[in-house]
Parts: C-alpha cells; structure tokens; sequence
C-alpha cells in the first residue's frame, strides 16, 4: 500500500522554520533499517503493510528516500517511496508500467514539501525508464497523487502481478496516471 496520514499533517511549515527542497536520492542497502524505522508508524495506523529489513535490503533499488541529513550516512530519513517496474507484456499488450509503494513522509516533515519532491523524483525515474503508466493503492485519501495527475482506476487496468497481490480486506483505492 502507499500511503495515509496517521496523524493530521500541517498544509505548511510553522512560521519561522526554514525548509527547503528536500535531498532525494535512490536508497542502498544500509538504508534498510531506516525504512522500516520511518514506515512503523504507518504500520501501526493500518496505512501500511508490514514489511521485514530484509525486503527492504534486497529491493533497496526499487526506493528513492528523502535525508535528513546528506552528510550522515545511514541517518534518519524524512520520507521514501518505492518504485516497482513491471516490464511490457506483448502477450497482452501492455506497455512497461510502474508501481508506486510504501510511500511515506515522517510525520514531522508532512506538509513540508517532502512527498511532492519524492513524488516529482518518482515521476522523473518513471519517465527515463519509459513507463507508460504509474499505479498505486492507498488506504487513504490520495490528495498528493491526486494533485499529480493520478485518478481512480480498476485493479484489472494495472499490472497483473501487483494487481493479485492486493488485499482486499484493505478496501485500497487505486489510482493510475499516463505518462
């Protein structure tokens, strides 16, 4: 799943309290602690499917995080999001698509530019993989996919794998965008 707001998130930073675009970078494997660390709270509210340090580890290509702190190494991170490929299927005539997942912003940093600038990295690595498309599924409201050009879509539209692999006692919607 992608994501929801366990806790109300602030439309802008408190004034005086500087924030700038933030540092996006793809994640390596030393991240993995990190992600489970920054996804736990969205684990805990229902927003997210748990997932070990070893999946994290193993498809630590598939994210793109946000630091907070370029210069530590291996120190916290302010937001990731996942980014599945799924290769064209000419069997079916389906292009390359992409699938957005465990999108999450640390609950200090919502409202502070961190999703939106993870959301245009993903879209800009979307585009020089030449995806077709982007899918996701959010147990939440959807307002930042929303904003970028996502709409509702039918589960049968998306790629069949990650398609099957939703729960649907999680009444997820999912939304698709065209690149």
């Amino acid at each position: 799943m992608i994501t929801a707001t366990p806790r109300p998130a602030p439309l802008h930073a408190p004034a005086g309290v500087p924030d700038g675009p933030p540092a996006v970078r793809s994640a390596r494997e030393e991240d993995a602690a990190a992600l489970v660390a920054l996804s736990q709270p969205f684990v805990r509210s229902g927003a997210l499917r748990e997932r070990p340090a070893s999946l994290y580890s193993a498809h630590a290509a598939d994210f793109l995080v946000a630091d907070a702190d370029v210069s530590v190494p291996g120190g916290p991170l302010e937001g990731c999001v996942g980014l599945r490929v799924h290769p064209a299927d000419p069997a079916t005539g389906r292009g390359a698509a992409g699938v957005l997942y465990n999108f999450c912003v640390a609950g200090h940093k919502q409202g502070r530019g961190v999703g939106a600038g993870l959301m245009r990295a993903a879209l800009a690595v979307a585009r020089a993989k030449s995806l077709g498309a982007l899918f996701t599924a959010t147990t939440g409201g959807g307002d930042l996919f929303l904003r970028y050009g996502f709409a509702p879509t039918a589960a049968r539209v998306a790629p069949p794998a990650w398609a099957n692999s939703l729960d649907p006692r999680r009444n997820a919607l999912i939304l698709a965008r065209s690149l």
